[in-house]
């Protein structure tokens, strides 16, 4: 549109404009959009130094890859560039809007904006008030804030990660959901849990999911203990757990399905197993060869004989590591690493005695693949040939 038509309502105050307005403002800058922004930051200062501009919250959604040249920059109405890295913090390049300001340098190095005293002022500025909005979003109108939420959450964890000064205001405003569909803020969700999920050791766990329905039996094992479980499902996640195990302080992250439950938040002593060591190695090869030799671990475990007889579990610290260097930041070749997978025998349950008291070497094999194949199917990896002839061995046994 040209460019006579945007800035009235940067120059405007405030309370001279409508809601309508800005959603109007919003379709001549990008009539190409068709969603509508969830909200605004309308901003004009004058000391010490010259700002106006209108920054609008787009849809996120779980995106990262989204385009971050739709914040326009002007100098005195005059269109200088969309490209406004160094003048904004990284996460807000997120937003969409126009800003305008004759107080910024235009024809330098992207260094040296970085170390102007205006830029920086001007770039603390706009981070101020983008918290200052989210924070009177969230305490005036918390439902609808909730209701948002989803849609702009990477963006607030991103600037959390990215921004130290971002985050100690987030931690206000900051959401987690739980596998229940309530919202807490990081204050309010640890007071839910403390007692309940504070091991012998005093330490606080958090559990969450990253994917509600795969992890669904994860979560059932833990409600059944009493426990809660948090859904953190960005691309972020891994590294805003790794913010706030920095921050939180006797408190760590643990994914639902990294361990069984009771090594996940130990409340006593180890349950004695029924199994000797001698035992353990007798049954282990067996389990070892109805497996894929290059992604599992097998090992076993003293649980209660209400739980699965055999138990699939990603090791917390290696998946962890390998997401967030896949993203991008985590350690060094950990993404070209192959997973690591715990099968966990649980030497407590009854079908594994049974297992190594079979004399009958094809129905001993028989009984330990089905058992094998119904955590690999728990965890939808059992498929293709492999899925047909667990289905055909079912029938048989049935």
């Amino acid at each position: 549109p040209p460019r006579s038509t945007l800035f009235p309502y940067t120059t405007l105050f405030r309370s001279k404009l409508k809601d309508e307005d800005y959603k109007g403002f919003y379709r001549e800058l990008y009539p190409y959009t068709f969603e509508e922004p969830l909200f605004h930051i309308h901003l004009n200062v004058d000391y010490p130094f010259n700002l106006t501009g209108i920054l609008y919250f787009p849809k996120l959604k779980n995106n990262l890859e989204v385009q971050k040249d739709k914040i326009q920059l002007y100098c005195n109405q005059v269109f200088v560039t969309d490209s406004v890295e160094g003048i904004v913090p990284d996460f807000l390049t997120l937003l969409h809007g126009v800003l305008d300001s004759p107080d910024i340098p235009l024809n330098v190095s992207r260094s040296f904006l970085q170390s102007d005293p205006n830029v920086k002022k001007i770039s603390g500025h706009i981070t101020k008030k983008v918290a200052d909005k989210l924070e009177e979003l969230f305490k005036k109108e918390r439902k609808e804030f909730e209701a948002k939420w989803d849609d702009i959450k990477i963006f607030i964890e991103y600037g959390m990660i990215a921004e130290d000064k971002f985050y100690e205001r987030a931690v206000k405003f900051a959401l987690y959901k739980n596998t229940e569909g309530k919202y807490f803020t990081m204050e309010e969700y640890t007071k839910l849990i403390k007692e309940t999920q504070t091991d012998k050791d005093k330490k606080l766990t958090y559990l969450y999911a990253s994917d509600a329905k795969e992890q669904h039996s994860f979560i059932e094992a833990a409600k059944e203990k009493g426990y809660d479980v948090l859904v953190m499902d960005t691309p972020l996640s891994g590294h805003l757990i790794g913010k706030l195990e920095q921050k939180l302080e006797n408190s760590s992250f643990a994914r639902v399905d990294s361990e069984p439950i009771e090594k996940l938040i130990k409340k006593d002593d180890e349950m004695p197993s029924k199994l000797s060591e001698k035992e353990k190695e007798k049954l282990k090869p067996i389990v070892e060869g109805v497996l894929p030799k290059d992604k599992f671990i097998v090992m076993f475990e003293s649980m209660s004989e209400k739980d699965n007889p055999i138990l699939i579990t990603r090791p917390e610290f290696s998946r962890r590591m390998k997401d967030m260097s896949a993203l991008g930041g985590g350690m060094m070749g950990m993404g070209n690493m192959p997973e690591m997978i715990n099968l966990i025998v649980n030497s407590n349950h009854p079908l594994i005695g049974r297992i190594l008291k079979e004399k009958d070497t094809k129905k001993k094999k028989k009984i330990t693949k089905q058992a094998v194949d119904l955590a690999l199917l728990s965890q939808s990896m059992l498929k293709g040939e492999e899925l047909t002839k667990f289905v055909k061995r079912s029938l048989e046994l049935i």
